[in-house]
C-alpha cells in the first residue's frame, strides 16, 4: 500500500503548490469583503472585511492586516464588555464604514460590533492603532450593530472659532435600534469637552422618528464637491405608497445646523413598446467628469452616474447621468420657491414638503431680493428639512438598460469617449461606451466564478490602466482594456473606446501605446469599423502580357503618411515591389512581370492576385485584389458570338478577322481589326424577326449576312444541339441573304425551348457570329385538354384536332374541333361543407372554360355555388363560395346530412357533372386534449369529433376562450397552438373552444382551462463550457402542463449586424416531471465565445432568462507515453477545469476503459487507473493494447479531449496465494474468537436491552414520523392561508370593535352592554340638556382634584366589588380617551400609591398580580390602547397564523360536536379518548345563486352535519371576516345523489338509536361519497338543524323530547346504558383508563407539529431587537425608576412588575380570546389548546422552577423542555428593554396624543360619561362629603359644579 501513500502525498504536495501561487493582480480575504477605499496620494488599497482590515500595495500585495473581530459582545450590552455581560458570546466584527483621512495619515473604520464604536488607525501600517475608545458612551456610537442598515460617509472639515476642526459625516439609516438621526456630524479630534467621534449636532433636524412609520432609508453613496456634501439613498415616501424612491440629498459643507439640508428626488425612468419601466431604487453611483462624446452643454461639468433597480424587479437595472448643475439648479428652484413663500390652493407649499416633521411654514411672503443668494445655506428662521415634490423630481432617461442587477458602477474617459464600469449581480463587470446616439456594452469581465455580487466599491488605479474590482472575498485588479487580443483591424474596432488599430505597427492598442497615434491616421478607431482598406486601383486592371515595366496607382484612404526611416511594399501574390507614397496619399509600385503571374482559370478569362500593402517589410497595412485579364480566354464561353464577346468585353479586347482570335486592344488598324465595343462591326448573321418553329414539321429559315465582305464565296454549315446532323446553308444569288431548308425536330419537355443555331465556315470549321432568335414549341405539352390548347398564343398555330384528340399543329390535323367537349369534373375539394356554406370549393377539372367569364353556373348538391374570378384558372380549376344548405319547410326536422353532384356550366351552354358528390353536413366537436395549458400559451390542443373534416384547413380558424389558436393540422382531429390569455385575470372555469367554418357556422366545446404559467424557481448547475452536453436541473412548478420546453443560447451583438441575426443554439428537455426539468446544455460554436450569450428556458410560450454562464472550454496539457498501473493516480494537468465541471460530473477514459475521476481542482484533475488494462487502445477500435501506448481521454459534458497517451506496466508484487492464508486467514480467527468470547457474556443482557430499545425506538419513530408528517401538511396548507392572507389580508377588528370587545365584554350585559350597542335610553326632549351636562361632566372628570377623590370614594365601598372597579376603569378609559396623557398621568399617581401600599405594608411581589384596583384595570387597558398598532403592524400576524393552524389541526381529526372532544388538541382533558374511523371526503359545493362556480371542501365522514356546515362556510366566505358570514342556522345543505334532493340536518327521522342514545347524524350516515356534489342556500327563517326535515308536529316533538339523551361520536363515561353499567367491573374501567392514556401520544404529535407556530408569536412579542411600542419602554422605565426608591424591591420583584402588567394583564389575554384582536370564531375546542399555550406563557414569565413529577399535568409536561428557552426569552427581553434609549414624558405625550386624535371620535365617550355617572349618582354623598373635606376642591368649586351636573341629568335636590 506505500505506492498509494506516495501518491496521496504528491496529490496534496501539488494541491498546496497551486493554492500558495498567488498572482500579484489579486487577493483572498478570508472572510467576505463589506468596504474598499484607495488613498490617493499613495494608491494603497485598504479592504474593510468581516473580521479584519487589510492594508496592500497597489499591485495587492498584503503589507499589514488588523485584526477586529469576533468579539465577545451582544446587543443588549453597553461597551465595554465586562463579566457582568452574562450573555455575550463571538460575534462577528462586520466592517460598517472606512475612510482614508489622508491630512492626518488616519483612516477611519467603524463596525458592527460594540455599538457601532469607530477607531482610527494608521495609513501607512492599520495594525498600528491611533485612537479607540469604548468608555465614552452613547454619544460616540457611530455605526448600526444591524447588517441590513447600509452606511456612507465623507470626511470634512468645520471652521469653529477659528479653528478648523477635522470631521466625517455619517449618512445611516434607521434600522429600528440605536439612534434614529440619518446624517451626523462627527470629530476626528478632541474639541473643548466633546471626543473623538462625538456627534457635533446635538439635536439633528435630519432624523427618523422611531414611532412612526419607518422610511427604509437605504444610503448608497456620499461626495462632497464645490462646498457642497451629497448623500444619495433610496427611501419610501410620507404616503402609504411603499415604493422605494430615490433622493439626493444636499447641504452646505460648513452648515453645522444643517438648515440648507434639502432633498431632490431623482427619477430614473424609460418608454418601452409603449410601457413605462421605472427604475427607482439606487444601488450604487459615481461621480466623474464626461467626455466630450456626451455633448453636455458645459463639457466642464461633473456628472452623476448612478445605477438603478426596479422595486417590482430586482433583475431590471439601469444607469442615468445627473450633471451636479442640473441637480443644484434644481434644489435651487424648489428651496427658492418655499422662502419666498410660493402655496398651492390648500395653502401648502407648492414645491416641497416636510419628510420628518411637521409640514414646513413657506406660507411667509419674504419680499427680500435674492433671498437664497443670502442665505445660501439657510437659517434658522427659514423652514428646514425640505424635500421636493414628486412633481418637481429631477427626471433622467436611462443611458443604458440591463436585464441584470447592476451592483457597481464606475466611470472612464478615453480620448474624449466616455467609458462605464457596470458589476453585476452575479460577478461580472460590463464595459458599456456611453454613445448619445447608440450605447452598447462591448466588453464583459469575469471577477469571481463564485456568482458574488460586485461590490458597489468600484475604483480604478492612479494611472486609470486598471480597475479595482470586489466580489465577495476576492478583490481582482483587470486592465481596463485588452487590446492585445485583438488581432486584426476589424476586431479592434468593436465599440471599444481604449482600443484603436496601429497601423505602422499592425496591432491592437490604446493610442497612447502607438508610437505615432498622434499623427493623423496612424492610430485609427470608429465605432463604424474604420480600417485602411484599399479603394482602388489605377489603372482597375491589366493584361497579363502587358505587365511589364508598368506601374500601378493605388489609392488607399486612411493610410497615413510613410516617409524615411519607413519603408513600403507592394506584394502581388509571391512578386514583391518597392512602392512609394505620394503627396496625394496615393501609393504607387510596379506591376509583377508576366511569368510572375498565375494562369488563368479555365472557367475565366482573368486571375485575381492578391495585393498586399507592407510597411518595412512584416506590418502589412492594407490588402485587396488585382485582377490580370486575357483576352485569347473571352471566347471560350462565347463560340456562337467569338468576335461580339471579344469586343464588347470589359477588358477592352479586340477581334482580328483573319486570325479569327481576339487580342488585347492596341494601335493596329487594318479593315480585318474589328476595334473595342464595336460589335455592329464584326461579320454575322442575323434574323428579320423572330422565328417560331413547331416539332414534327421542317420549317425554311431564312436569314441575312451583315459585314460579310471578307467571307464572300465561302460555304456555311449550320446546326445546333437538337439537330442530329448538320445542314448546308444556301447563298441567294446577291451573296446578301442565306436560307435552310429545315429540320424536324423533336421535343417534349417543355412547351416552349429557345434554340441556339451556330454557323460555321465549311473548310476551316470557324464559327461566324449570329444573332438568332428561334423559338421551338410543341403544342401537346402541358395543353392535355380543348381549353388549354384553344389557350395557347395564336402565334403557335394550336388547334385541337378531333381525329386524334390531341392539341397539335394545325397543318398536321386532318380535322380541327371548332367547340371543346362539355366540361369533365375529376374531385371536389373539400368535398364536405357545413350545412350555413360561406365556405370555398374548389372545382378541379378539364375544359372548364378558356377564360373566366365562360364560367355561367355553378352548383354543389343543388344549391347555387358562386363563382370567384379571380381564383380562376384556365380549364383546370374553378373556385367558388358555396350558400347555405336550405332550412325544410314548416319547421320539419332536417337531415343530418345531404350530399349531390357538383354541375358546372360554361360558355355555350356545355354543363359538366361529377363523378363524385359534394355534402353538407354539420361538425361535431366532441373532445379537446389536452384540457389544461399555462396563460402565455403555446400548447398544442387536439379537437376530436365527428365530422371535423368538413371544409379545409384555409376555411377555418379557431378561438380558445376567446384567443386565436394557431392551426396546424385538419383532418378527422384537428391541432392547434393557443395564444396567450390576454385578460387581466385567468379564469378559474373551462373556456369555450370555438371552431369557425366558413364565415357563419360556429362550433363551441367547452373544454379547455388555462392555468398560471410555468414558474422556474432555482435551476443548477449554473454554467457550462461552450462545448455543451451538461446536464442542466431546472426546478420550479406547472412543468407537466408544459409540451415543448427548450434551453436556447442567443449570442447578443449588434441587432442591426446581419451576421447576429438568426443565430441561435438550442437543445431540448431529456426528461420532465411537474417539478423538475433536465437538459443537455446547447453546444456553442467557437466563434462565439468571446461574445456575451444571454440564455433562456423556453416553456412552450414562456420564456424565462437565466443568469447563466459560457466559459471557454478547458485546456489540456499534452501525457507522452505515461507508465501507469492498475489503480494508479494519473495527474492531467491544464487550465480551467472547474469552471464548469464538478468531479462528479467528469469522466476519463483509458481506451475503452472508464477511470474514477476523485480530485477536480481549476488546473489539476486527478483520476484512478482501472483496475484491469483495456482491451482497446481507444474508445473506437477493438484492439490488442498488450504492447501499445493507449489514449487518455477526458469527457466534460459533450466535449472530449486526447490528453496523451499511457502504458500499462505489469507488478512485481507478492501474489494473492500467499497473502491470504499468511496474512488475512490468522486475522479473522482471532476477530471470530474474541466476538464470540464477548458475545457469550452478554447476550442475555442486550437482548433485554434491544427489547426495551425497539419500544422505545418505535414510539418514538411513531411520534416523530406523525410529527413530520402533520407539520408538512400543515405547513402545505399554511401557505395556501398566507397566501390567502396576502389577498384578503388579516380580518383586524377595527380600532372601536377591539376596545369594545377588550373592555367591556367580560361585563354581565356582554355584546348587550350599553357601551357595544351606543344606545342610551334618554327622552329625546331631555337629549340636549343630558348632553349639556354630560359634557360638564366631562370637564369635571378632566380635573384630576376631583377624579382621584371620585375614584378613592368607590373603592371605599365594600359594594363596589372586582367586577364594578374592572367596568369603571372601562368607563374611565373611554371618557378621557380624547386626553390620554391626562388619563396617563392619573394612572400614574394611582399607581404610585399603590406602590407605596405593597412595599410598606403588603407583599410587594403581589403588586399588579389581579385587578383589584381600579388603576389596576387602567393599566391594563392603556397597555391595550398602546399595543394596538404593535399588534396590526408585527405581533398580529404571528398570533393570526397559530390560531390559523390550530383551528386547522383540530379540524384535521374527529371533533365530538356534543362532548368538545377533538382527537387533535394540546389539552389532555379536550382529548378524545377513542379511536375513532374516519375518512377524508373532498365535496363539491354549489352555493345557491351565486353562480355555476363548484367549490372543493374537505371534510371528514364522521362530520356532524353543522360541523359540514361550519367548514363550507369557512371554505366559500374565506375573504369575508366572521362577522359577515351567514350563521351555521341561516343555511340549508342539500344532497342531490340522483334526480331528488335531501336536505341534510343533524336530527331527523333517520337518526339511529342505542337504547336512549340518539346519534346525531353524519355524512357517513347519509352515505355521502367522497366527490359528492352539495347545494348551500339560505333559509328565510332561523331554524334548528334537527328539524329541517320533518314533515309535521309530532314527529318534532318526537325528537325533541330525546334532545337530552344526544351524542355524537363518544358517549360521556360516567353516563353508561343500564344494561352496561350493570355487566360492567372495576376491570373494565381501569381498562378504560388505560386505553384513554394511549392517546396521551396525540398531545405530542400537536404540540410537535405547532411548534414552529408557537415559537413565532413568543418571539414576535418578546424581541426587542425589532421596534417595541415606546409605551412599553415608558412603563417598563417607570418601574425601574420607582423600584430604584425602595430598598426591599429587588430584582425578582421588578421582573414580577413587569410580569403582571404586560406578559399576564394583556398578552395572556390576547393569546386565550384571539376574537379580541380579529374578526374570528373561538370554538371551544380551539380555546381548550390556547389555553395551554397561555399557560405555557405565563410559566415562562414567572421566575419560580416548577418541579415537575409523573404526576404533574400533561398540560405542564408537553412544554416543559421548551420552559427553560421561554424564560431565557423572557429575561433577554427585559434587560434588551432596559438598555434601549430611554423615552422621554414628552414623546409618550406626543405618541399619546396622535392616538388620541386618530380614534377618539370613533367611540362612544357620551355613553361612557353616562354610564360614569351612574356611579357618581349612587355614590353621591359620599363624593360630596370626599370633596368637601379637601381643600383643594373646595377651592375650585368642584362640589358646586357636580351638584349642577346632578340637577341637570336628574333633578337632585340641591343647596343651590
Amino acid at each position: 500500500m506505500a505506492w498509494r501513500a506516495l501518491a496521496a502525498l504528491s496529490m496534496l504536495l501539488c494541491m498546496g503548490s497551486s493554492c500558495c501561487d498567488n498572482t500579484p493582480d489579486q487577493f483572498t480575504s478570508k472572510t467576505n469583503i463589506n468596504n474598499v477605499v484607495q488613498d490617493p496620494h499613495t494608491s494603497r488599497i485598504y479592504l474593510g472585511a468581516v473580521n479584519a482590515i487589510y492594508q496592500l500595495n497597489s499591485d495587492l500585495m498584503l503589507e499589514s492586516t488588523a485584526v477586529t473581530g469576533p468579539k465577545k459582545d451582544h446587543p443588549s450590552c453597553t461597551p465595554p464588555i465586562t463579566s457582568q455581560c452574562t450573555n455575550s458570546e463571538d460575534r462577528n466584527n462586520i466592517n460598517k464604514l472606512l475612510l482614508v483621512n489622508s491630512p492626518n495619515s488616519t483612516l477611519v473604520v467603524c463596525g458592527s460590533v460594540f455599538r457601532g464604536i469607530c477607531s482610527l488607525v494608521n495609513l501607512n501600517s492599520v495594525e498600528k492603532p491611533v485612537y479607540y475608545s469604548d468608555t465614552k458612551g452613547e454619544k460616540t456610537y457611530v455605526a448600526s450593530t444591524e447588517n441590513n442598515v447600509a452606511i456612507v460617509g465623507v470626511i470634512s472639515y468645520y471652521m469653529e472659532a477659528n479653528a478648523n476642526l477635522s470631521v466625517f459625516l455619517v449618512g445611516m439609516g434607521y434600522g429600528g435600534s440605536g439612534n434614529t438621526k440619518l446624517v451626523t456630524t462627527r470629530l476626528l479630534q478632541e474639541h473643548g469637552d466633546m471626543d473623538v467621534f462625538e456627534n457635533m449636532v446635538e439635536a439633528s433636524t435630519v432624523q427618523a422618528n422611531s414611532f412612526s412609520k419607518s422610511f427604509g432609508h437605504e444610503f448608497r453613496h456620499a461626495l462632497k464637491d464645490n462646498g457642497y456634501i451629497y448623500f444619495l439613498f433610496s427611501r419610501t415616501q410620507v404616503t402609504s405608497d411603499s415604493r422605494n424612491i430615490t433622493f439626493v440629498a444636499r447641504l452646505c459643507e460648513n452648515d453645522r445646523h444643517y438648515y440648507s439640508y434639502t432633498e431632490l428626488q431623482l427619477n430614473c425612468s424609460s418608454i418601452s413598446q409603449g410601457q413605462e419601466n421605472t427604475y427607482n431604487k439606487v444601488q450604487a453611483a459615481y461621480l466623474a467628469t464626461p467626455g466630450a462624446d456626451l455633448k453636455l452643454s458645459n463639457p466642464k461639468d461633473k456628472v452623476l452616474f448612478a445605477v438603478f433597480s426596479a422595486d417590482e424587479d430586482n433583475s431590471l437595472s439601469a444607469l442615468c447621468m445627473y450633471p451636479l448643475s442640473s441637480i443644484n439648479a434644481r434644489l435651487e428652484e424648489v428651496i427658492e420657491s418655499c422662502y419666498i413663500g410660493e402655496v398651492i390652493d390648500d395653502k401648502k407649499p407648492k414645491t416641497v414638503y416636510s419628510p420628518y416633521n411637521s409640514e414646513p411654514d413657506c406660507s411667509i411672503k419674504r419680499k427680500q431680493k435674492d433671498i437664497l443668494m443670502t442665505y445660501k445655506c439657510g437659517a434658522e428662521f427659514l423652514p428646514t428639512p425640505l424635500a421636493s415634490k414628486p412633481e418637481y423630481a429631477l427626471a433622467m432617461e436611462p443611458i443604458y438598460t440591463k436585464n441584470t442587477m447592476l451592483t457597481a458602477v464606475a466611470v472612464a474617459v478615453e480620448n474624449e469617449h466616455t467609458v462605464a464600469f457596470l458589476g453585476t449581480s452575479v460577478g461580472e463587470v460590463f464595459q458599456v461606451h456611453l454613445n448619445p446616439n447608440k450605447t452598447a456594452s462591448y466588453h464583459t469581465i469575469l471577477v469571481d466564478y463564485t456568482k458574488c455580487s460586485v461590490n458597489k466599491n468600484l475604483f480604478f488605479d492612479s494611472s486609470s490602466d486598471h480597475l479595482y474590482v470586489t466580489a465577495g472575498t476576492k478583490i481582482t485588479k483587470v486592465p481596463v482594456q485588452a487590446c492585445e487580443k485583438k488581432k486584426d483591424c476589424q476586431a479592434c474596432n468593436l465599440n471599444d473606446p481604449y482600443c484603436g488599430w496601429c497601423v505602422l505597427e499592425g496591432r491592437c492598442t490604446r493610442k497612447k501605446d502607438c508610437s505615432r497615434g498622434g499623427e493623423k491616421n496612424a492610430w485609427l478607431w470608429s465605432p463604424d469599423q474604420t480600417c485602411v482598406t484599399i479603394k482602388n486601383f489605377e489603372p482597375p486592371n491589366i493584361s497579363c502580357k502587358k505587365t511589364d515595366s508598368t506601374q500601378v496607382k493605388i489609392n488607399v484612404p486612411y493610410l497615413p503618411a510613410i516617409s524615411s526611416p519607413d519603408t513600403l511594399k507592394c506584394i502581388f501574390g509571391d512578386y514583391k515591389s518597392d512602392a512609394y507614397f505620394t503627396e496625394d496619399a496615393q501609393v504607387i509600385c510596379a506591376l509583377p512581370t508576366f511569368d510572375h503571374i498565375p494562369p488563368t482559370p479555365e472557367t475565366q478569362d482573368f486571375v485575381a492576385v492578391p495585393v498586399t500593402i507592407k510597411v518595412n517589410d512584416d506590418i502589412e497595412v492594407a490588402s485587396s485584389t488585382f485582377e490580370f485579364y486575357d483576352c485569347a480566354a473571352v471566347v471560350k464561353d462565347a463560340q456562337n458570338k467569338p468576335c461580339i464577346a471579344c469586343v464588347t468585353s470589359k477588358w477592352g479586347c479586340q477581334w482580328n478577322i483573319e486570325g479569327h482570335t481576339c487580342s488585347d486592344g492596341d494601335d493596329t488598324v487594318g479593315d480585318y481589326i474589328i476595334k473595342p465595343m464595336k460589335g455592329d462591326q464584326c461579320p454575322q448573321f442575323e434574323l428579320q424577326d423572330d422565328l417560331v418553329i413547331p416539332v414534327g414539321i421542317k420549317k425554311r429559315i431564312e436569314f441575312q449576312g451583315k459585314n460579310m465582305d471578307k467571307y464572300l464565296g465561302k460555304t456555311f454549315q449550320i446546326g445546333s444541339e437538337l439537330m442530329k446532323q448538320v445542314g448546308e446553308v444556301t447563298v441567294e444569288a446577291d451573296g446578301s441573304k442565306y436560307s435552310y431548308e429545315g429540320y424536324e425536330f423533336a421535343y417534349d419537355k417543355e412547351p416552349e425551348v429557345n434554340v441556339t443555331f451556330y454557323i460555321k465556315e465549311k473548310n476551316t470549321v470557324r464559327k461566324i457570329d449570329n444573332t438568332f432568335r428561334v423559338v421551338l414549341y410543341n403544342c401537346s405539352v402541358r395543353r392535355e385538354d380543348c381549353s388549354l390548347c384553344k389557350n395557347a398564343d395564336k402565334k403557335y398555330d394550336c388547334v385541337w384536332c378531333d381525329t386524334t384528340t390531341s392539341c397539335i399543329y394545325k397543318d398536321l390535323c386532318a380535322k380541327e374541333l371548332q367547340q371543346c367537349p362539355p366540361p369533365r369534373i375529376m374531385d371536389i375539394v373539400p368535398r364536405y361543407g357545413p350545412m350555413g356554406g360561406q365556405i370555398s370549393v374548389t372545382i378541379k377539372g378539364s375544359n372548364l372554360g378558356i377564360k373566366q367569364e365562360d364560367i355561367k353556373r355553378i352548383t354543389l348538391a343543388g344549391v347555387e355555388c358562386i363563382h370567384q374570378p379571380e381564383r380562376y384558372s384556365v380549364s383546370t380549376s374553378v373556385v367558388c363560395e358555396i350558400g347555405p344548405h336550405p332550412s325544410p319547410p314548416g319547421g320539419l326536422p332536417g337531415e343530418e346530412s345531404f350530399a349531390g353532384k357538383v354541375e358546372v356550366e360554361v360558355e355555350g351552354g356545355r354543363m359538366g357533372m361529377s363523378t363524385v358528390e359534394f355534402t353538407y353536413r354539420d361538425p361535431v366537436l366532441e373532445k379537446v386534449s389536452p384540457m389544461k395549458g399555462p396563460a402565455a400559451g403555446g400548447t398544442l390542443i387536439t379537437i376530436t369529433g365527428k365530422h371535423l373534416d368538413t371544409a379545409s384547413k384555409d376555411d377555418i380558424s379557431i378561438t380558445v376562450g376567446g384567443e386565436p389558436c394557431e392551426v396546424v393540422s385538419f383532418g378527422q382531429e384537428i391541432t392547434c397552438i393557443t395564444g396567450p390569455y390576454k385578460g387581466q385575470k385567468i379564469p378559474s372555469n373551462k373556456l369555450i373552444v370555438s371552431v369557425k367554418y366558413g364565415k357563419v357556422t360556429n362550433k363551441e366545446f367547452p373544454g379547455f382551462e388555462y392555468s398560471a404559467n410555468p414558474k422556474i424557481s432555482d435551476y443548477k448547475p449554473r454554467s457550462s463550457f461552450i462545448c455543451g452536453g451538461r446536464k442542466i436541473f431546472v426546478m420550479g412548478s406547472g412543468f407537466d402542463l408544459v409540451q415543448k420546453a427548450t434551453m436556447v443560447v442567443l449570442p447578443s451583438g449588434d441587432k442591426n449586424d446581419a451576421k447576429f441575426n438568426n443565430v441561435k443554439f438550442v437543445e431540448e428537455f431529456i426528461s420532465k416531471n411537474d417539478t423538475v426539468l433536465e437538459f443537455l446544455s446547447p453546444i456553442v460554436e467557437k466563434s462565439y465565445e468571446n461574445l456575451t450569450l444571454n440564455i433562456t428556458i423556453k416553456l412552450d410560450n414562456v420564456e424565462n432568462i437565466l443568469d447563466f454562464f459560457y466559459h471557454p472550454d478547458p485546456t489540456f496539457v499534452h501525457l507522452t507515453d505515461k507508465a501507469i498501473t492498475e489503480g494508479s493516480i494519473i495527474n492531467v494537468d491544464g487550465q480551467g477545469f472547474t469552471k464548469a465541471m464538478t468531479v462528479s460530473e467528469a469522466q476519463a477514459f483509458v481506451g475503452d476503459e472508464p477511470c474514477v475521476v476523485t480530485i477536480l481542482d481549476e488546473d489539476k484533475l486527478f483520476l484512478v487507473a482501472p483496475s484491469s488494462p483495456p482491451k482497446s487502445y481507444t474508445r473506437r477500435h477493438r484492439r490488442d493494447t498488450s504492447s501499445e501506448a493507449i489514449e487518455l481521454l477526458i469527457k466534460f459534458g459533450n466535449g472530449e479531449w486526447i490528453v496523451g497517451s499511457v502504458r500499462f506496466e505489469g507488478k512485481s508484487e507478492v501474489p494473492l496465494y500467499i497473502i491470504i492464508p499468511a496474512v488475512i486467514i490468522p486475522m479473522v480467527l482471532f476477530i471470530g474468537l474474541s466476538i464470540y468470547c464477548y458475545r457469550r457474556k452478554s447476550q442475555q443482557a442486550e437482548r433485554e436491552y434491544k427489547k426495551i430499545k425497539d419500544q422505545l425506538s418505535g414510539l418514538e419513530e411513531s411520534v416523530r414520523d406523525r410529527c413530520k408528517k402533520e407539520f408538512t401538511d400543515l405547513m402545505i396548507e399554511m401557505e395556501d392561508h398566507t397566501s390567502d392572507l396576502n389577498e384578503a389580508r388579516i380580518p383586524f377588528l377595527d380600532y372601536k370593535n377591539y376596545t369594545d370587545r377588550i373592555f367591556f365584554l367580560p361585563s354581565k350585559d356582554g355584546a348587550n352592554d350599553v357601551m357595544i350597542t351606543g344606545k342610551l335610553n334618554i327622552p329625546e326632549s331631555r337629549r340636549a340638556i343630558v348632553d349639556q351636562a354630560l359634557n360638564q361632566f366631562s370637564n369635571l372628570l378632566n380635573s384630576k382634584t376631583f377624579l382621584i377623590n371620585f375614584i378613592r370614594t368607590l373603592e371605599g365601598r365594600q359594594e363596589f366589588n372586582a367586577r364594578n372597579k374592572v367596568y369603571f376603569a372601562s368607563l374611565l378609559t373611554v371618557a378621557l380617551h380624547g386626553k390620554l396623557e391626562y388619563y396617563t398621568d392619573i394612572m400614574r399617581t394611582l399607581l404610585l400609591e399603590l406602590m407605596e401600599e405593597y412595599v410598606h405594608s403588603k407583599n410587594p411581589k403581589l403588586m399588579l398580580r389581579r385587578s383589584e384596583t381600579v388603576v389596576e384595570r387602567m393599566l391594563c387597558n392603556w397597555m391595550s390602547i398602546c399595543l394596538y398598532q404593535f399588534l396590526k403592524n408585527s405581533a398580529g400576524e404571528s398570533l393570526y397564523k397559530l390560531f390559523k393552524a390550530i383551528k386547522h389541526q383540530v379540524e384535521k381529526g374527529p371533533v365530538d360536536a356534543k362532548m368538545k372532544k377533538a382527537k387533535y388538541t394540546l389539552n389532555d382533558t379536550g382529548l378524545l379518548g377513542d379511536d375513532v374511523e374516519y375518512s377524508v371526503l373532498t365535496l363539491q359545493v354549489l352555493v345557491h345563486g351565486e353562480g355555476p362556480d363548484v367549490i372543493p371542501v374537505k371534510v371528514l365522514n364522521c362530520d356532524s352535519i353543522s360541523q359540514v356546515k361550519e367548514k363550507i362556510i369557512e371554505q366559500v366566505y374565506r375573504n369575508l371576516p366572521y362577522s359577515q358570514r351567514p350563521t351555521v342556522d341561516s343555511v340549508a345543505l342539500e344532497w342531490r345523489p340522483g334526480s331528488t334532493g335531501q336536505i341534510l340536518s343533524d336530527m331527523d327521522l333517520t337518526s339511529q338509536k342505542e337504547g336512549k342514545w340518539k346519534r346525531i347524524n353524519t355524512l357517513a350516515h347519509y352515505n355521502v361519497r367522497d366527490g359528492a356534489t352539495l347545494v348551500l342556500s339560505r333559509v328565510l327563517h332561523t331554524q334548528q338543524s334537527f328539524n329541517q326535515n320533518q314533515d309535521n308536529h309530532e314527529e318534532r316533538n318526537a325528537l325533541l323530547e330525546d334532545d337530552d339523551k344526544v351524542f355524537h361520536l363518544v358517549r360521556p363515561a360516567d353516563e353508561m346504558d343500564d344494561i352496561k353499567s350493570k355487566r360492567g367491573s372495576m376491570k373494565d374501567k381501569g381498562t378504560t383508563k388505560a386505553i384513554t392514556e394511549i392517546y396521551l401520544t396525540r398531545l405530542l404529535s400537536m404540540k410537535g407539529t405547532l411548534q414552529q407556530f408557537v415559537d413565532d408569536f413568543f418571539r414576535s412579542v418578546l424581541c426587542y431587537e425589532n421596534m417595541v411600542p415606546p409605551a412599553v419602554k415608558y412603563f417598563f422605565d417607570f418601574l425601574d425608576e420607582q423600584a430604584a426608591k425602595h430598598d426591599n424591591v429587588d430584582d425578582e420583584t421588578i421582573h414580577i412588575w413587569k410580569t403582571n402588567s404586560l406578559p399576564l394583564r394583556f398578552w395572556v389575554n390576547i393569546l386565550k380570546n384571539p376574537h379580541f384582536i380579529f374578526d374570528v370564531h373561538v370554538t371551544e375546542v380551539v380555546d381548550a389548546s390556547l389555553s395551554v399555550i397561555a399557560q405555557t406563557f405565563m410559566d415562562a414569565c414567572t421566575k419560580t422552577e416548577h418541579k415537575l413529577t409523573r404526576e404533574s399535568p400533561s398540560n405542564k409536561l408537553l412544554y416543559a423542555k421548551e420552559i427553560s428557552t421561554y424564560k431565557k426569552m423572557v429575561d433577554d427581553y427585559y434587560i434588551g428593554i432596559r438598555q434601549m434609549v430611554p423615552v422621554s414624558d414628552q414623546d409618550m405625550n406626543t405618541h399619546l396624543a396622535e392616538v388620541s386624535r386618530a380614534h377618539t371620535d370613533k367611540l362612544n365617550t357620551q355613553a361612557a360619561l353616562h354610564q360614569l355617572y351612574q356611579y357618581a349618582s349612587k355614590y353621591y354623598d359620599g363624593i360630596i362629603s370626599s370633596l368637601e373635606e379637601d381643600p383643594a376642591a373646595q377651592n375650585k368649586q368642584l362640589t358646586v359644579r357636580l351638584q349642577q351636573i346632578a340637577a341637570a341629568l336628574e333633578n337632585k335636590v340641591t343647596d343651590l
